[in-house]
């Protein structure tokens, strides 16, 4: 990981994402890609359990993408990558936030024949959040390609403004339908779609109003990908609204995020929470 130059930042405020080859040692990428498999069949390192565990074998239909958000809890390999000090650094530069905590990681596994991910704006889930808005650190742990159902994103489309949540997420038939209604009310014409081609390693940021999605993985290769979801570093929960599952970590009375549950990545003023030195050694 590394520091990101003006010009790439400039490039990120324009288009809404930035794509870069060098993020991870690919060897650092191989080893959290080696822990997919135990995550997905409930083998928690930690012996926590994520909060949200979207995919398992026997349960769920095989042709869908595999999720699990917060894996930082459940396993230290996963932790060390979405923690990390220069993923908060970098998503703060880029929003111009005097610092950056973590709001929600993801593991993303989509094997061969799995089906799209609908196009959406992940600032469309943030209403229980102030400010209701992310920046997201997307690192490829395999090669990806556009017959791979890479991830893909609208140029300029983070200044559109933020629809509400689409109607399917998993798996839909028409997964570029509130694309287009939204693109057709920001009267932009056809939208610019541009696939996210990284080797092993690479990583793409893009702003939570980006709009992005994935086609079905038509390639013989699973795609994974690690998500590090990131918020202000000032953030609080929102008065009057309710997080339906993020939303359990609120103390009565206050609408203070305890770190604990939402690290403190990387602020200006040297801030990072405690408690990440001693858990990610491990």
């Amino acid at each position: 990981m590394r520091d990101l130059s003006d010009a790439e930042i400039d490039r990120f405020r324009e288009d809404g994402f930035l794509l870069l080859d060098d993020w991870l040692d690919p060897q650092e990428a191989e080893a959290a890609a080696a822990r997919f498999e135990p995550l997905f069949r409930g083998d928690f390192e930690t012996g926590l359990q994520p909060d949200e565990w979207n995919w398992r074998a026997g349960r769920d239909d095989p042709s869908l993408t595999r999720q699990i958000c917060n894996g930082w809890k459940a396993d230290r390999a996963i932790a060390r990558l979405v923690l990390a000090e220069a993923v908060g650094r970098a998503c703060a530069r880029l929003m111009g936030w005097p610092g950056a905590r973590l709001n929600q990681d993801n593991v993303i596994w989509k094997p061969p024949g799995a089906r799209a991910l609908g196009f959406h704006q992940d600032d469309s889930y943030q209403g229980w959040v102030e400010p209701a808005a992310m920046v997201s650190c997307w690192m490829a742990l395999d090669a990806t390609s556009a017959e791979g159902g890479t991830l893909s994103y609208v140029r300029g489309s983070h200044r559109w403004g933020v629809s509400p949540p689409i109607a399917q997420f998993h798996g839909p038939e028409d997964f570029t339908r509130e694309l287009r209604d939204a693109a057709a009310a920001a009267g932009t014409g056809e939208p610019e779609l541009v696939p996210v081609i990284l080797p092993r390693g690479g990583a793409a940021f893009h702003h939570g109003a980006t709009w992005h999605g994935s086609a079905p993985n038509r390639s013989e290769r699973p795609r994974r990908a690690l998500v590090a979801h990131c918020m202000h570093g000032e953030a609080r929960f929102a008065e009057g609204k309710v997080g339906p599952i993020y939303g359990r970590y609120r103390r009565f009375g206050s609408s203070e995020m305890e770190e604990s549950f939402f690290p403190r990545l990387w602020s200006e003023d040297g801030r990072r929470s405690a408690f990440l030195a001693g858990y990610l050694e491990g």
